[in-house]
């Protein structure tokens, strides 16, 4: 999943249906608000990103993107009106990956989509990924694969997938999970764990077979 974080509504159409029409999966923001609503839900393989956007600048939700855990790692390209050597310095210093001007080619800008994803899976650690059976997990690139094949997980899911590997063959208590990926204790009553879980396996597939019930206590996975 690619995102887009671009308030011309002409401009962000035209990228979306550009990157489907590449084969890509996109989905383009008009304001940072509902961009941040969406990385909450999933993260994106890359983010394009204007810098003069309504509620805050560019820039600065780059900074936040750099500082949250799950999007430190995302590649950045930043597509903006501004083509001064000084701005283009200002937006790589800033942690962007790759810079592009207004007005660009839509073939371009699928080459450099393209090149950002290649580096990107290029760069991933062996000693990141967390395997058990045909699923592999890399918790610094926010991704999930089943054979292959890329698995949709929202924010809350996937965190709860590493928490589980992590801990090979622990118990993971209802109580520690909520704690950990909620923030708030568990009060004997709340299902939020239980549903969470449903909805992993099945969208592991085969794989959700790896989370073991522990009865009476939480869930586990043994990276075997």
């Amino acid at each position: 999943m690619i995102y887009l974080l671009e308030d011309d509504a002409a401009i962000r159409k035209l990228i979306v249906y550009t990157l489907k029409s590449g084969g890509m999966e996109a989905e383009g923001f008009p304001a940072p608000s509902l961009f941040y609503e969406a990385l909450e839900k999933e993260t994106p393989e890359l983010i394009l990103l204007d810098i003069m956007l309504p509620e805050e600048d560019g820039l600065s939700v780059l900074a936040r993107l750099r500082s949250t855990p799950a999007t430190r790692n995302v590649p950045v390209l930043i597509l903006t009106a501004k083509s001064s050597e000084f701005d283009k310095v200002i937006g790589l210093d800033s942690g962007a990956d790759d810079y592009m001007t207004k007005p660009f080619g839509m073939m371009e800008l699928l080459s450099r989509v393209r090149a950002l994803l290649r580096r990107s899976k290029a760069h991933t650690p062996d000693g990141d990924l967390l395997r058990v059976g045909a699923l592999t997990v890399s918790p610094s690139h926010h991704t999930a694969e089943v054979d292959g094949v890329p698995v949709t997980l929202s924010l809350k899911e996937f965190k709860l997938l590493c928490l589980l590997l992590e801990k090979n063959g622990a118990v993971a208590t209802r109580d520690e999970i909520l704690t950990t990926i909620w923030g708030y204790s568990f009060d004997g009553e709340s299902r939020t764990v239980d549903v969470h879980i449903r909805n992993l396996r099945q969208k592991l597939g085969s794989a959700g077979e790896c989370i073991e019930t522990v009865k009476g206590m939480g869930y586990k996975i043994e990276r075997k």
